[in-house]
C-alpha cells in the first residue's frame, strides 16, 4: 500500500493529525476515535492509518508517562485488564481479516453512536459490576479492531479511578493495547508505514502540546466541548455511511440470496 497523496491530501492529513494529537492530550482519550473517521475520507483503508496512529500513541503516551507513572491507579488497571485484553486481541485479528467495507461500516457506526451521545449530552453510564465488565469487554474488542473503543472503557474508569489519576491511568492502558496491536502487526508482516509515522510526528506534536495546554480548560467545559464534537461526528459518520451505502447494500443482498431468502 503506497502513500501516493497529492499536496492537498497531505495538507488535510497534517491538519487531521494535529487534531488527533490535540484531542488525545486535551481529553486524555479519543484521538483515534475522533481522527480516524476523518482520515478515512482521504484513504478508505483503516489498515493504512492505524499503524501510524499506533506509533504516535506509543510515542506520546510514553513521553507523557515517563514522569507520571507514580500517578497511575495500578490496582484498578490490573483488575480491568483481565476483561479488556483478551477481546482486544480478538479484535486485532478481526482488523487483519475483515474486508475494508465492513471495517469502515463498523468504525462509522461506532463513531455515529458516540456522536449522538455527546451531541445530546448523554453519558455512557456504568451502574453496576456486570455492566462495567460488559463495557470493558466491548470496549476492548472495539479498541482492538479500530482503536475507537476509548469512550466505552472511559465510562467505567471514570467511576473507579480518581479524577486526578484518570488521564495517566488511561494512557498506560492505551500504551498496553497499542503495544499488543503493533506486536501483532509485526508478527503478521503488516506494513507499519514507519517513515510516514515519523514524518507526521512533529505535526502531531503540535496538537499534543496544544492539548496539554488546553486540558484544564476542556475539563472545565467538558459537556460543551463534547456537544460540539458530537455534532461534528454525527455529520462525518453520516457522510461516511452514505458513501459506503452501495457496498453495504450489495453485501446484504448477496447474503440474503446465499440463504435463499425470497423477496416479495
Amino acid at each position: 500500500m503506497r502513500l501516493d497523496f497529492s499536496l492537498h491530501q497531505i495538507l488535510v492529513v497534517a491538519v487531521l493529525f494535529v487534531w488527533a494529537g490535540f484531542v488525545r492530550t486535551g481529553l486524555g482519550f479519543g484521538g483515534a476515535a475522533l481522527g480516524l473517521p476523518l482520515l478515512l475520507f482521504v484513504h478508505n483503508d483503516p489498515r493504512l492509518w492505524l499503524p501510524i496512529i499506533s506509533v504516535h500513541l506509543l510515542f506520546f503516551s510514553g513521553l507523557t508517562l515517563r514522569t507520571r507513572l507514580h500517578n497511575v491507579d495500578w490496582r484498578y488497571l490490573r483488575r480491568s485488564s483481565v476483561y479488556i485484553i483478551p477481546p482486544a486481541i480478538i479484535g486485532v485479528f478481526g482488523l487483519l481479516n475483515l474486508p475494508v467495507l465492513w471495517l469502515n461500516f463498523f468504525i462509522y457506526t461506532i463513531t455515529l453512536f458516540y456522536g449522538f451521545m455527546w451531541l445530546l449530552n448523554r453519558n455512557i453510564e456504568s451502574q453496576g459490576n456486570w455492566v462495567d465488565k460488559l463495557l470493558l469487554v466491548i470496549g476492548g474488542y472495539v479498541a482492538g479492531t479500530s482503536l475507537t473503543g476509548a469512550p466505552l472503557m472511559v465510562a467505567v474508569y471514570m467511576r473507579n479511578v480518581s479524577k486526578d489519576q484518570l488521564r495517566d491511568t488511561l494512557f498506560v492502558l492505551w500504551f498496553i493495547l497499542v503495544s499488543i496491536k503493533m506486536t501483532t502487526f509485526i508478527a503478521f508482516s503488516v506494513d507499519l508505514h514507519f517513515l510516514a509515522a515519523l514524518s507526521l510526528l512533529p505535526i502531531a506534536a503540535v496538537g499534543h502540546v496544544l492539548g496539554l495546554k488546553a486540558h484544564h480548560a476542556i475539563m472545565r467545559n467538558d459537556l460543551l466541548f463534547k456537544r460540539w464534537i458530537g455534532g461534528g461526528l454525527v455529520i462525518v459518520s453520516g457522510l461516511g455511511l452514505w458513501g459506503i451505502r452501495q457496498g453495504i447494500s450489495e453485501v446484504v443482498v448477496a447474503g440474503l440470496l446465499a440463504f435463499d431468502v425470497k423477496f416479495p
